[in-house]
């Protein structure tokens, strides 16, 4: 086995399903064989069809642990046979193991770092996709008003819920007011001494009679 199919796809070997579809998407897109000149096709064949046995196995969860298992075996007899050709005379047995975790934290490391800042650079741009999008709609909204157009929304049920609740909660500041005597007179002032709040008053208590 002598092809990565992370180098080929252009992804570490943390990267996500989603992360895996969206290079695959993106290079099969570049390497298409219709986008290319005449001289430049049968290469980008070449590659794109690396690039689709790349994402046939790294796609597949079984097909791509398999893979994953061998590339590390490999990876590690690399790394011995190249340790013990130019370090065997120079280092012990406890140093030489000692390296080999060091270069292992090292490469984890630069997967790691690798790994997020793609993801964040993902998010900033859904986030920007997002802005745009809201961009858009807030305009077209005040166009419509511009021209005179009245917005309705449909309410939700989360809508009458908070209606309902703030509703109970008037009735209920109202119904402790009413109990402080001050108060209580305020209002039955108010009721005896303006007759539109007297007519208010006596037809809501109609209503409930």
């Amino acid at each position: 086995m002598n092809k990565n199919y992370y180098d080929i796809l252009q992804v570490n070997r943390n990267a996500s399903p989603e992360i895996i579809e969206k290079a695959y998407k993106t290079l099969a897109k570049k390497y298409h064989p219709d986008l290319q000149a005449e001289e430049n096709k049968k290469q980008s064949e070449e590659i794109l069809k690396e690039i689709n046995e790349a994402y046939e196995t790294l796609s597949d969860a079984e097909k791509k642990q398999t893979y994953d298992t061998l590339l590390t075996q490999q990876e590690a007899q690399t790394t011995n046979q190249s340790n013990k050709a130019t370090d065997a005379t120079s280092f012990s047995k406890d140093e030489l193991h000692y390296k080999q975790q060091q270069e292992a934290l090292r490469q984890q490391k630069k997967q790691y770092q690798e790994q997020l800042q793609y993801e964040q650079e993902l998010a900033y741009q859904q986030q920007l996709e997002q802005a745009r999008q809201k961009a858009y709609h807030d305009a077209y909204i005040q166009d419509l008003k511009n021209r005179g157009y009245k917005i309705r929304y449909k309410k939700t049920l989360k809508d009458y819920i908070t209606s309902f609740v703030s509703l109970i909660i008037t009735i209920l500041i109202l119904f402790l007011l009413w109990q402080i005597p001050f108060i209580r007179n305020i209002f039955v002032n108010m009721y005896l001494e303006n007759e539109i709040i007297h007519a208010i008053v006596d037809l809501i208590l109609n209503l409930f009679r």
